[in-house]
């Protein structure tokens, strides 16, 4: 973390949602909670995965794509970052891909000044076929395949995104993050089995903080996702969770505790492979 936060503690905060088919509607909602949040003094806040459209069908976002740097979408963010002087994180958004029939499932990093300072496109493609849940994301998403973590205030940050959870080498190719962004939208079996599981394993074995805002409840399209958003440091506990619900959960991290972590446990100077 850079030097000057070394002594100064921040607060943070993950939206919970349960979003549907309509823009501007789950765009209003967003905006509410991040109002929440700031009036809390959360100064980085994040939204899960398809905060902007949770589709009737897996296609309906094709229909809300935006070209990189343009759109309603877009916009939001960026001025909502600069209205409320926050750093703020579109957990997702899909952006114009070459093939016209995928879109990039895209993580937006916004400054405090409204500038888009990274993105990430998922690279791990979420599939399930197991009972009555079917899932192919490859079908409407194109991989990325850039690793991405960026600098910031609040000391450097890594991106991901749902499925990535699932893939710790992802996090060992980010070069020792101070904090992990997990948005996501586990369905209820997954979530149930194995969302906290993997958040905490991801803190504990990068000795990083995560913020892993969710989609949690049921959906107009019939679909139910686990919820249960969370901020969790780098020992691994869990400071703040909300099961169901839309709200804002908010934690604060302790950059000298992350500090002291390392130094009475240097695992991650002790690897070897």
């Amino acid at each position: 973390m850079p030097e000057e936060n070394n002594a100064c503690c921040f607060r943070v905060a993950a939206i919970q949602m349960a979003s549907g088919p309509t823009v501007d509607a789950n765009l209003e909602e967003a905006a509410r909670h991040i109002e929440d949040a700031v009036s809390q003094h959360a100064r980085l806040v994040v939204l899960p995965e398809y905060f902007c459209i949770m589709g009737m069908k897996d296609t309906d976002k094709l229909a809300a794509m935006e070209q990189p740097g343009k759109g309603p979408i877009q916009d939001f963010l960026s001025e909502t970052a600069k209205r409320l002087g926050v750093w703020l994180v579109g957990g997702s958004v899909p952006l114009a891909s070459p093939d016209p029939n995928k879109v990039y499932n895209s993580c937006l990093v916004y400054s405090d000044t409204g500038n888009q300072v990274a993105r990430y496109d998922k690279i791990h493609l979420f599939g399930l076929s197991m009972e009555h849940e079917r899932y192919a994301e490859e079908k409407t998403i194109q991989a990325g395949d850039a690793v991405v973590a960026c600098d910031s205030p609040f000391g450097r940050i890594g991106l991901s995104i749902c499925y990535d959870l699932r893939f710790p080498e992802l996090y060992r190719k980010m070069d020792n993050v101070d904090i992990i962004l997990a948005p996501a939208a586990f369905t209820a079996v997954t979530g149930k089995a194995h969302w906290e599981i993997l958040v905490r394993a991801r803190a504990i074995e990068n000795q990083a903080y995560v913020i892993a805002p969710a989609q949690g409840g049921y959906h107009v399209n019939g679909r139910e996702t686990h919820g249960d958003s969370m901020i969790v440091d780098p020992w691994g506990v869990v400071l703040k969770r909300l099961p169901r619900g839309s709200d804002a959960v908010v934690a604060e991290i302790d950059p000298k505790y992350l500090k002291r972590v390392r130094t009475s446990l240097p695992a991650l100077k002790h690897r070897r492979l």
